[in-house]
C-alpha cells in the first residue's frame, strides 16, 4: 500500500509540476468603454413674422433756432419698399443744402443736392469790450 500511495503522490507532484509548467494564466483584456458620439441639442431660431407685409409712413420735422441759427428740416414717406424725401439746413457759411432722396429695390439709394448761396445770411454778434483788469495794490499785513 505504501508503494500506492507512494505513486499517488507522485503522480500528484508530477501533475501539480505539469500543471505549473502548462498553465500560464492569461493577460486579462480590457475593453473600451462603450462611447457613443455627443449629441448636441439643436438650436432652432424662429424667423421673425412681420404682420405688416407693406409697410407704410409719412413723418417731418422742422427746426429754427434764432439763438444757434440752426435751421433745417425733413420731410419722408414710404410706401411699400419705396422711399422718397427730402431734408434741407443751413450751413455755417449761410447757404442752404436740400438734398431729395429716392430708395428702392430697383434702383438702390439716389440722392440730388441743391445749394443756394447765402439763402439766410448769419448775423454775426460784434466781439465783447475787452477792459483792462483793476490794479491792485498790495499792503504788508498789520502785526499785533
Amino acid at each position: 500500500m505504501a508503494s500506492k500511495v507512494m505513486f499517488v503522490v507522485a503522480s500528484a507532484s508530477v501533475l501539480v509540476a505539469l500543471v505549473n509548467a502548462v498553465y500560464v494564466p492569461a493577460a486579462p483584456v480590457y475593453h473600451a468603454a462603450p462611447h457613443a458620439a455627443p449629441v448636441y441639442a439643436k438650436h432652432v431660431v424662429a424667423e421673425p413674422v412681420y404682420p405688416d407685409a407693406h409697410p407704410q409712413y409719412t413723418f417731418e420735422y422742422a427746426v429754427k433756432d434764432d439763438h444757434t441759427y440752426d435751421v433745417k428740416s425733413q420731410h419722408e414717406t414710404r410706401d411699400g419698399d419705396v422711399v422718397k424725401g427730402v431734408y434741407s439746413l443751413v450751413e455755417p457759411d449761410g447757404s442752404k443744402r436740400t438734398v431729395e432722396y429716392t430708395a428702392d429695390d430697383h434702383n438702390g439709394f439716389n440722392a440730388v443736392v441743391h445749394k443756394e448761396a447765402a439763402a439766410h445770411p448769419v448775423a454775426y454778434a460784434p466781439a465783447p469790450k475787452v477792459y483792462a483788469a483793476p490794479v491792485i495794490k498790495y499792503a504788508p499785513a498789520p502785526h499785533y
